[in-house]
């Protein structure tokens, strides 16, 4: 308690969330606290037969400008601060009649659930933006060792514990500051990313502020001996691999959660229905098929690289149904994710007790914001917006003499949506919407292509009538003499380099289409 004498000791209460308000006023008032409160807290207490005092009364001054306005006044901000170590303080806040206030317990407008979650507009948004009640809790959190803040109902227990044994501990005080403190950080932060969101920007803010819980622990990292775990904004809607549920299997690894992330952006990108197989980031198999035979479209993404795909990750854009969970188990796999499972299918895949099985509502491209992503590097963090670039074929440029038909064209696109997601340098060969050859994360362009095309060619496939998809453009025509020698028809590259009109020439010689989309998709 203070060292301050005073006739009795005074709690402010004023919350959002009621849960067990009551019992705890109620403890509070039988331990001789004086309540004070405000609106809707006030009229609850009484309610309930709990004896308090409206602020307004406390100090003179009526509630103003729609409410937005109710505990901000000397009486009750200089109760808060007041040092009661400091003998000058003490003679001030009683020349002034402002009395000491020993417990200010606040939570605050529900920001995220009124204004986040519901998607309301910026001026409807900034009704829940709480002004008096961080006040209040920074200000009791500022003077911690006089006045203590409680914000948390799940503190309330505890706090009635010490309040009636008269011993407030330090520990305690010092934590609940501390967790105010914090509280208020990531409440700011979420008004300020939901702020910034709504004035359209897409550029990082010039200062990031992370408030990041974690909500899984993982076993390890990349490696056994890294330890791991996964972070999210807990104080917004959870979306994503915050979101996600894991309906069957072993609990998901690091890397598990990095290929996941990887397939399950690949899949979104598609209206029509897609099947995407993942191995260490990289699709290794990827197929569309307007007929939505979910079975028969994993059977021609499996047929892109079957040696690869063993072990991998599966994500699909469609529910999952019995047809396709017993395509999908004939071969070893970690993880499958998809928007939903039949039952039928859920109980074939639950068969398989280590198979991850993941209910996955990720959101197309176009039907969400673009997220920031963010890198660690020695000493800084990399920030860029994600990569969110047009796939429109009408704005393509055909550069040579022969210009795709309409069914090549679709092609094209496609193979360019799966070289976005292919480790940079990319090249993807694609034929009548499904995958034949990948080749990823090589030094050299034309490495690349040789390695899709020998890998096919040792599963006895080759790339003949396919098109060809490069993630940035050519410095030289040798991709292009490289795919004329094994059958391409058609090739779709960003163009751009000094040397564009060799290649041009060189798919002119061979009468290979050409298109220039205008836009690289390098992926580090």
């Amino acid at each position: 308690m203070s060292s301050v004498v005073q006739q009795q000791p005074i709690a402010l209460l004023s919350v959002t969330d009621k849960t067990g308000l009551v019992p705890f006023a109620r403890g509070l008032s039988e331990l001789g606290f004086k309540l004070l409160s405000t609106g809707g807290t006030a009229k609850l207490l009484r309610e309930q037969g709990v004896p308090v005092t409206d602020v307004a009364e406390f100090t003179g001054s009526p509630e103003i400008l729609g409410g937005r306005v109710k505990t901000l006044h000397p009486q009750i901000h200089g109760g808060i601060l007041v040092d009661r170590d400091r003998p000058e303080q003490i003679a001030e806040a009683a020349k002034h009649g402002i009395k000491p206030i020993d417990l200010v317990v606040v939570n605050l407008y529900q920001f995220v659930s009124e204004a986040v979650a519901k998607g309301l507009d910026l001026e409807s948004a900034i009704e829940h933006i709480d002004i008096g009640g961080p006040t209040m809790l920074r200000a009791a959190a500022k003077n911690w060792r006089h006045t203590l803040p409680v914000m948390d109902p799940h503190d309330y227990d505890e706090v009635l514990t010490a309040l009636s044994r008269r011993d407030v501990s330090r520990s305690l005080r010092l934590r609940l500051a501390v967790k105010t403190f914090a509280s208020i950080s990531t409440y700011d932060q979420t008004i300020a990313s939901y702020l910034g969101g709504a004035g359209g920007s897409t550029t990082p803010a010039d200062a990031l502020t992370f408030n990041l819980r974690q909500v899984q622990s993982l076993r390890y990292g990349e490696n056994p001996h890294q330890s791991a775990g996964l972070f999210a904004d807990t104080a917004v809607p959870a979306v994503g691999f915050a979101k996600v549920e894991l309906l069957g299997g072993k609990e998901l690894s690091y890397n598990n959660i990095l290929d996941l992330d990887a397939a399950t952006a690949l899949a979104a990108e598609f209206e029509q229905p897609a099947v995407v197989i993942v191995k260490h980031t990289n699709p290794c198999g990827c197929a569309t098929d307007a007929s939505g035979n979910m079975a028969e479209i994993f059977r021609k993404a499996l047929a892109c690289d079957p040696k690869s795909a063993f072990g991998g990750i599966i994500a699909l854009n469609r529910t999952v149904d019995a047809a396709a969970a017993t395509a999908i188990t004939s071969i070893f796999t970690e993880c499958v994710a998809a928007p939903d499972f039949s039952p039928e299918a859920l109980a074939i895949f639950k068969q398989k007790p280590n198979l991850r099985i993941l209910r996955a509502p990720f959101a197309r491209l176009g039907q969400r914001p673009l997220r920031q992503h963010v890198r660690s590097v020695h000493g800084a963090m990399l920030v860029q917006s994600e990569d969110g670039g047009s796939f429109a074929a009408d704005a393509w440029k055909a550069v040579t003499k022969k210009a795709p038909d309409k069914s090549t064209l679709n092609d094209l696109q496609f193979a360019m949506i799966v070289a976005k997601h292919v480790k940079s340098n990319a090249i993807v060969f694609v034929r009548d919407g499904v995958t034949v050859a990948i080749g990823a994360g090589q030094m050299s362009r034309i490495d690349a292509a040789n390695i899709a095309v020998a890998k096919a060619a040792s599963e006895g496939r080759d790339v003949k009538g396919s098109v060809l998809a490069s993630d940035a453009f050519f410095p030289f025509g040798d991709t292009v003499e490289f795919a004329a020698s094994h059958g391409v028809k058609a090739i779709v590259q960003p163009g751009g380099s000094k040397r564009d009109q060799d290649s041009i020439d060189a798919a002119d010689l061979h009468n290979i289409a050409m298109v220039f989309t205008g836009e690289r998709h390098f992926r580090h």
